[in-house]
């Protein structure tokens, strides 16, 4: 699947910038830079300059100078590609990085697909496949937690622990399979309960890593924290609160959100896709009733719901439904309204609730930080701890430990019924197989161009 062709693309947006990139990788990478580039010492040999170095000229068309720019050379295999590799750094601008751009594929290279530069460095043997997903989730971080986690992949931290598990199960299925072979020199006897503890280990380990995916999830893709609350409660003055703008319309007249409204917000160290929902109540409007069904949905869904309630209002029978969405949930509690006379106090409904209950006031933008600091301290000191083991943030990596777990399962299974030791091959084999997914071993083409199509151009 290795590829050889010189591709090239704008490694920066084009845009109005300081400087722009464009990158170039491939065997006529070096030969292609030396047709259109003019260092500034005209005796410079280019094609004798040592890898790692900088150099200073001009992109020229025949006569016309393009721009004067920067450009680095990095010979293969020591570079990102593994291959001859050249940066021009030019001037940032639509317009000169389209030119040069354009000049450097007239000269004998093809655009890049989106994402190739990554492909090739995979195909070459420089990254496996986990390390080159946790460069698009580099590239999508959201908060410092997320970024600190993909440059953790992007070193090998996932690799390094699937490499372990798979050199384990090598080494029994290469030692049974030796003493099949060969069974007057290698004895299996008592091999079997031997094989069950070190199988018990290792599903141990899958089982550490499976855990750490819905972390994992959490902190890749947000908090998912669903707003609730019947009709004019203040769910969505507390969203435009949180947001810092007017994002959601507020109104008095009751039934006003009718759709579910999608933000993200940063909290600190911690994202939070934030949803303002339909306030719940019995309804005859179909629209609106289309609404709170979608709020329903999205509150069976969610890691975090925040129940906005009005303290000015008994509760009814819509807060009753609210509350029975709640059970089981990680859930906060907020007494709206807080700047009114109270009717309902945080005593009834941390009773009615068993959960902790924050007083507020989203029109005057009171217990607005204490809530920020609730979820803060939710989810860092709670069930979700984000240290520095890894964490499986990729829905493929999941897939592929699950398929290993339920493999060793089976060789454990084998081993309880005293089934022939033959059996255990297979299902190791079929776990270590599973585990090499994870790192791009065993994987078709099709997938493989799948899964770089979703990286941005010059990536």
């Amino acid at each position: 699947m290795r590829e050889s062709d010189t591709i090239a693309a704008a490694a920066t947006a084009m845009s109005s910038s300081g400087i722009g990139i464009i990158r170039i990788s491939g065997e006529e990478a070096f030969s292609i830079m030396k047709k259109i580039f003019r260092p500034y010492r005209k005796e410079k040999d280019m094609s004798a300059q040592p890898s790692y170095t900088v150099h200073y000229g001009t992109v020229e068309e025949g006569e016309e100078v393009l721009d004067e720019v920067l450009v680095l050379l990095m010979r293969g295999p020591h570079s990102y590609t593994a291959e001859d590799t050249v940066e021009i750094d030019c001037h940032g601008g639509r317009l000169v990085m389209q030119r040069i751009l354009d000049l450097v594929i007239k000269n004998g290279a093809r655009p890049a697909e989106p994402g190739e530069f990554t492909k090739r460095a995979f195909l070459n043997g420089r990254i496996d496949l986990s390390q080159a997903e946790a460069v698009m989730d580099l590239i999508q971080s959201r908060n410092r937690m997320a970024l600190k986690s993909s440059v953790s992949q992007l070193q090998g931290s996932v690799r390094q622990q699937i490499e372990k598990l798979r050199s384990q199960i090598l080494y029994e299925t290469a030692f049974l399979e030796a003493a099949l072979d060969d069974p007057e020199h290698i004895s299996l006897d008592g091999y079997s309960e031997e094989l069950l503890k070190k199988v018990e280990v290792i599903c141990g380990e899958i089982e550490k890593l499976l855990k750490s995916s819905e972390s994992g999830r959490i902190l890749k893709e947000g908090i998912k924290t669903v707003i609730l609350g019947k009709p004019n409660a203040g769910k969505s003055s507390l969203l435009n609160v949180l947001l810092g703008e007017e994002r959601a319309i507020v109104t008095e007249i009751e039934g006003t959100t009718r759709d579910v409204l999608e933000e993200q917000l940063q909290l600190g160290d911690l994202s939070l896709l934030l949803l303002d929902t339909a306030g719940i109540r019995s309804t005859e409007d179909i629209v609106e009733q289309i609404g709170v069904d979608r709020a329903r949905k999205q509150a069976e869904d969610a890691d975090l719901i925040l129940y906005v309630a009005d303290s000015s209002r008994p509760l009814n029978e819509s807060d009753e439904e609210i509350l029975s969405l709640l059970e089981g949930k990680k859930s906060l509690v907020l007494l709206n309204k807080s700047d009114l006379e109270p009717v309902v106090t945080p005593e009834i409904m941390r009773e009615r609730t068993k959960h902790k209950v924050l007083l507020i006031s989203a029109k005057e933008e009171q217990g607005i930080r204490e809530l920020e600091d609730e979820i803060r301290s939710l989810f860092f000191q709670g069930e979700v701890d984000f240290n520095d083991e890894i964490l499986i943030t990729n829905a493929r990596h999941k897939a592929a430990l699950q398929d290993a777990r339920a493999s060793l399962s089976m060789v454990k299974e084998s081993i309880q019924n005293g089934m022939p030791e033959d059996f255990y091959t297979i299902d190791l084999t079929d776990a270590y197989q599973a585990l090499g997914r994870i790192l791009g071993e065993e994987m078709g083409e099709d997938l493989i161009n799948e899964i770089f199509g979703k990286f941005c151009m010059g990536k």
